[in-house]
Parts: C-alpha cells; structure tokens; sequence
C-alpha cells in the first residue's frame, strides 16, 4: 500500500510536519505512512482555494457545467470503487462488504448534488411601482470539512459535492486513523478536470492542522463532524473569525419498540442499528427502549443477533451482511470496554459480549446490555462501538421521556403498527430525524442533522445546499 500524500493547489506531496504510521485495526500492522500537514501547509492550501474562489472559475460557470464536472467526480469514485474499498477497509478496520457500500454512498452525493446545481435559484421580491427587487445565492468562497474516521469516504463526499455544487472551493482535512483513502478526492479532482486549488486534501494533527484550519482568517465557512468537544472548540475558532459553521456532534439514539411491533424484522434493525461499522456511527441505535410485555423477548432476540455475528478482520468479510469487522483502534476499542465495565459495577448487566476479543487486532465483542438505568453513564454517552442497551418501560409517555432524557437529539425510532402513535412520536422526539419501523430509513436525498448537543446545520438532501451559500439581495429603483 503506498504512502499517503497531501494534494495542494494540485500537486501531491509530502508535509512539513513529517509523517505518522496509518495502522491496519484488523491485525494491529503498519499499512503504510501518511505525511502530515501543518500550519504553513494550510495556509497553503487555503490560499490555493482561496485563489480559485476569487478568480471566478468555480462561481462563474454555468451551474449545469459546473454539476458535470461535480458528477464526474462521483463517475471516477465509481471506476475505481474496489481499490477504494480495499484501501478503505483496511485502514478503517470495517468489513469490506461495508467499505464498498461506503464508496458507492460517496460517489452518489456526487450524481445527487452535481445534478441539483443548476436548480438553485434567487427569487423576485415585489416592492411596488418603481422598484425590480431580486435575491441571488452566493457560494462562501472557501470551505473547511474537518472529516471524522469512521466514515472518512462518504461523509467527505457529501460536503466537498455540495461544496463545489454552490461554486465554493474546499480544503479538506482527513482523519490521522484513516487518511489513506481520501486520496481519491484529490484524483477524482483532477480527472473531472477541476481547476487546481478547487479541492485540496491534507492530513494532519487535530491540535495543529485542525486547529489552524478552523481558526483561519480566510476559511469562509466550516463543516465538522465528530466529538462534541472538538466541535465546540471549531465552533469557538469559527466565531472569532465571524464565520459559520455546519456541526455534526454525534448522538444517543433511541428507538421506541411498542407492543404491537415486528420483533422478526426489528432483528434486521438490530443487526443494522448498532453493529454495522462496529457501532462506530454518530446515528447508531444505542438505545433500544422496550414495552414491557416483550422486554424478555427482544433481549433474547438481540443476544442472538450478537452472538450470530461472525467478528474478524474487514478484509475477509465480503459478502453483504457478513459479520462485523474492528474498532478504529485499540484506544477507541478500550474506551468501550472501559465503558461496558463501568456500567457492570454501576448496576447492569452484560446478556451478551462485552468484552476484548483475544485475537490480534481492535476486536471487541457485539455486546447487548440489560439493567441499563436512564442516568446510566452507558444510557447518557455515546458509546461509539458495538454495544446496545435494552431498557423497558410501562407506557408511551415514559418511552417518550427516557428517549428525550440525554443532551443529544440526532436521530430516533418507533416500531409500531399503530399510525397515529408514531406519528405522535415522530413530532415529541427530540431530534433530527426520526425513522418509523425501519432503522436508517432514507438515503442522500433526505437532510441530516441533530437538536441539542448533537450539533446544528443540516447536511444532506437539498437543505444541506443551503448552508454553503448566502443570500444577497439587489434592490433596483426604476425611475
């Protein structure tokens, strides 16, 4: 595999902060190297994008030309979609069944939004006799996508398309655990045809090249996805600077389980939920609150789903739905042991895994818990790995305020026949989105963001398009 470069105004190179192991979590091995950025080496990449933006050659275009050149990049994405996978599968630690889903996601933001770019469009504001009064929609100009390690592929794809969708140019920072990959966007750049400087990727430490990427006087806008903390740090950054920001901060989702619901599919949900990528998604069901009535039923179900996965290195899962591959890292798989064992002493109690698996590799067991209170530190914080609590309750008020009791709102559930009782869910839980008998319902069309401490802004769908330009408003008098 080879080492992993920095794609500036560009050109690829090597970094002036000098170079980091990328480390495989399937088997604990060196893949390669990645050369790491710093400050002067966004300052760079900033002003390259910054050129661009003020040239006019992105904002200039005909949007419908500009949308082909976005599309051409998903159609690059698509060619070289197994190399992707399997550079991804192996840096990342997810099963290669998933990677391949995760490049297939990427390059579809790309085909959604490059075919919306001529779509959006100011509006003509009546003032009367003796004025014509217009709005236009005007990219930032640069744009900084800080992007997390779980989903380093797609969840890049889908800001740098909407990005360059609205005429803005982007400097993306990759995850130090998982950069290797994202060197796709600099080729998916270059072959689409894209002026030099309209995307730039560098990889580089988060208290350096993150924090001089957040805070720099030239970034115009900023998209996060990660850890609450971080994002409020960015957040701090961006406001001395004026600027806005897009907050992706995770979350502790819950779905409700009634009586009345399919417990045969809900295993689907389960399988889905919490153990796709490991657990390690901001929108993961880490809650699964139960009627009563059925409480010993689906913990039986649940505990069969964990221990019916197979658990080993991404590289030899394939086939869809297969297993369950690493964490990230021994350091994240050890935060959530760490965090099953806290809960075992506050009270609960494992009915499946919980534990390190004894293998080479960030293995840790698909894990079902029982006895979970709601003030539970394992019921209130995001686990970010294979773990799920199973709760009870009497009736739809508790379910409602146990699922609506954590600091985060980014995405719930109801499972139930009765129509009007998940509507009535849909419009009291506190979050994002809400899915109704299907947990993941929806896809790139339909928009994403959270409520509370999971952070603010939307992406996906068209609303996300909405955060990467502004409006100006003309306003002419006729005399």
């Amino acid at each position: 595999m080879k080492d992993g470069q920095n794609y500036i105004d560009g050109a690829w190179g090597a970094g002036a902060a000098g170079w980091t192991d990328v480390i495989d979590p399937g088997t604990g091995e060196v893949l390669a190297r990645q050369a790491m950025a710093n400050a002067a080496d966004v300052d760079a990449a900033v002003a390259a994008a910054r050129r661009v933006h003020l040239s006019g050659a992105l904002s200039d275009m005909r949007p419908i030309e500009r949308g082909r050149l976005v599309q051409a990049m998903g159609r690059y994405l698509l060619d070289n979609a197994e190399a992707i996978a399997l550079t991804l599968c192996r840096e990342q630690g997810k099963t290669l069944w998933e990677a391949r889903g995760e490049v297939a996601g990427a390059a579809q933001y790309f085909e959604y939004y490059g075919n919306q770019a001529a779509t959006l469009e100011g509006r003509q504001v009546p003032l009367g006799q003796g004025y014509f009064d217009f709005t236009a929609l005007e990219p930032y100009g640069v744009s900084a996508q800080i992007v997390p390690w779980n989903f380093p592929v797609e969840i890049a794809a889908r800001s740098i398309s909407a990005a360059l969708t609205t005429g803005n140019a982007c400097v993306v920072k990759t995850p130090e655990l998982a950069p290797l990959a994202s060197a796709c966007f600099g080729h998916a750049a270059a072959a689409a045809g894209l002026p030099a400087g309209a995307v730039n990727v560098l990889c580089g430490w988060g208290e350096e090249a993150g924090a001089a990427l957040a805070a720099h006087p030239q970034v115009n806008q900023i998209v996060f996805t990660g850890s609450v903390p971080t994002g409020v740090a960015i957040a701090t950054a961006a406001a001395r600077n004026v600027v806005p920001c897009v907050l992706e901060l995770g979350g502790k989702s819950a779905a409700i389980v009634h009586a009345d619901a399919d417990l045969d599919a809900f295993e689907g949900d389960i399988r889905r939920g919490i153990y796709f990528n490991a657990g390690q998604v901001c929108s993961a069901m880490s809650r699964v609150l139960v009627h009563e009535s059925r409480h010993a039923e689906l913990v039986e179900r649940a505990v069969k789903v964990a221990r019916g996965l197979s658990v080993g290195p991404g590289i030899e899962r394939d086939a869809a739905g297969s297993g369950m591959g690493a964490l990230v890292s021994e350091g994240q798989r050890d935060r959530a042991a760490a965090m099953v064992t806290r809960a075992e002493e506050a009270g609960a109690q494992v009915a499946a895994g919980g534990r390190k698996m004894n293998i080479p590799g960030a293995f840790l067991e698909p894990t079902v818990m029982t006895g979970v209170t709601p003030e539970m530190e394992i019921a209130q914080e995001e686990v970010f790995g294979p773990v799920l609590s199973v709760m009870p309750f009497a009736d739809e008020e508790e379910a409602l305020a146990i699922a609506n009791g954590t600091p985060y709102g980014l995405v719930g559930g109801v499972f139930t026949r009765d129509l009007d009782r998940a509507t009535r869910a849909a419009r009291a839980m506190r979050a994002g989105q809400v899915f109704v008998n299907e947990w993941f319902a929806g896809g790139v069309e339909t928009p994403f963001g959270g409520y509370g401490r999971s952070g603010y802004g939307r992406e996906k769908g068209r609303e996300a398009l909405l955060n990467y330009v502004q409006t100006k408003n003309v306003a002419i008098s006729i005399r």
